[in-house]
């Protein structure tokens, strides 16, 4: 569903009343100092829009995966509307499965929500596509498992959102994990070391959530808890008594519990936990052993949306693992993905232009696994077919605003990414033998 329809005013109005302590914000020690913009390590955009329109970065090149309803490449499968959250698996043999949420009602799309793949060769050709999730309601984001499954959060309006578990294969069926909480589910994110599952709520009084398997890496029981921020920083838990929420929504269950307004993506990096909440325009961070959350991030609200504006109305975010840097989508914004360098600088990495994005947002982004090709999606994208084509229940809500030919684009960016794992050059010539030096000796008469 268009959320920058139907929940925009409720985020923005509920984001000052966000309970972060104002101390937090003037004296968190983030990892270092609080971001501001700055030079991005790629150089600037370019001027011109490439033939996909993108403006990118000198070297960097882009493709058009998938459009929302037609098939993808030469396979009978088609794309599904609106693509949201995102991650990538390695499939054992040199290729890779790259799975993709569609924010999308089932009542309104049978035949297309749930959860999508794309399996690409070593050399990123498309080899099949497939669903791997349906029966579900308007998938935002979520978040890979180090064991090779998706997580993937179900946002449902009505506040009875799961988080499902799905193989990026499609050789196993979905699995819903009730214990993990009913809300309208956004991102997850996997701590291997502690055993834990961090999750983020899409709601303007949102609360940033922990999860404690009892029998990791299964996940159908355990303990789950609410944040809690001090004025110092300090992090504690609360436990949430009724993960269903039935008499009471599982926000409200943890006195003190810290809203977060608009949770949205949440992506686990070397012992720290990051995550985004659009209501305050704001990236976070936790450091899990330390227990202390800093302030990353925060955008300028007088300047949003504005000729050079940098990064506002944060959602989906990613960590290039190979140099630390933190990709940040815009839900609307400049419509651009964003980069946090480990250095603090926030500047642009790329920017969707021209017509059909109007009523769009960037979603799901994502590297490959050996990080040297970046995946995302203009979620409300120019597509070739119109949406009551592709989505049959929009010929019956008149009120979303989002009509013709929208369904979405799925892009692919390759180039010199700093985290990229450098192949290694293996030698087929014969290696070359040095003949042992020879001495004549000399006859003694």
């Amino acid at each position: 569903m268009d959320r920058r329809h139907f929940l925009r005013a409720g985020i923005l109005a509920t984001g000052a009343s966000a309970a972060i302590p104002s101390a937090v914000f003037a004296s968190g020690t983030r990892r270092r100092d609080m971001a501001v913009p700055g030079e991005s390590p790629y150089g600037p955009l370019s001027d011109t829009p490439d033939e996909n329109g993108l403006l990118l970065p000198a070297g960097f090149t882009s493709r058009i995966v998938a459009i929302g309803g037609d098939p993808v490449g030469d396979t009978d499968y088609n794309w599904h509307p609106f693509p949201d959250g995102a991650a990538t698996f390695d499939d054992g043999e040199g290729g890779y499965y790259y799975v993709c949420n569609s924010e999308v009602f089932e009542f309104m799309a049978p035949a297309s929500g749930g959860v999508s793949a794309i399996h690409f060769g070593a050399d990123g050709e498309i080899l099949d596509a497939y669903r791997i999730l349906e029966g579900s309601n308007s998938n935002c984001a979520g978040g890979p498992t180090p064991w090779g499954t998706w997580l993937s959060g179900e946002e449902n309006f009505a506040g009875a959102g799961r988080i499902w578990e799905c193989d990026p294969s499609g050789a196993k069926e979905a699995v819903a994990h009730t214990a993990m909480g009913l809300w309208a589910h956004e991102a997850a994110a996997v701590d291997p070391v502690n055993e834990t599952v961090y999750m983020t709520e899409d709601n303007g009084e949102g609360r940033f959530y922990r999860y404690t398997p009892t029998a990791y890496p299964e996940l159908s029981a355990g303990v789950l808890e609410a944040c809690i921020v001090d004025a110092d920083g300090g992090v504690t838990w609360g436990v949430v008594s009724d993960p269903s929420g039935a008499t009471t929504p599982t926000r409200d269950q943890v006195a003190g519990a810290t809203i977060f307004p608009g949770n949205e993506g949440c992506w686990y990096h070397e012992g720290k936990v990051y995550f985004t909440s659009k209501g305050d325009h704001s990236v976070h961070e936790i450091d899990i052993d330390a227990q202390k959350y800093t302030l990353v991030w925060k955008g300028d609200p007088d300047g949003l949306g504005t000729e050079g504006a940098v990064l506002s109305h944060v959602d989906n975010i990613t960590v290039d693992a190979g140099s630390g840097d933190l990709i940040v989508a815009e839900d609307g914004g400049n419509m651009e993905l964003c980069i946090i360098t480990p250095e603090g600088a926030v500047a642009p990495f790329v920017r969707v232009v021209g017509a059909g994005h109007e009523l769009s947002e960037m979603t799901g982004p994502v590297f490959s696994p050996n990080r040297d090709r970046l995946y995302f999606s203009s979620q409300r994208g120019p597509s070739t077919r119109d949406l009551t084509e592709v989505i049959p229940g929009f010929a019956a809500l008149d009120a979303i605003g989002a009509t013709g030919k929208a369904a979405g684009i799925t892009y692919e960016i390759t180039g010199p990414f700093r985290g990229a794992i450098v192949p290694e050059v293996v030698t087929t010539e014969a290696p070359v033998v040095v003949a042992a030096p020879t001495t004549t000796l000399a006859k003694v008469a």
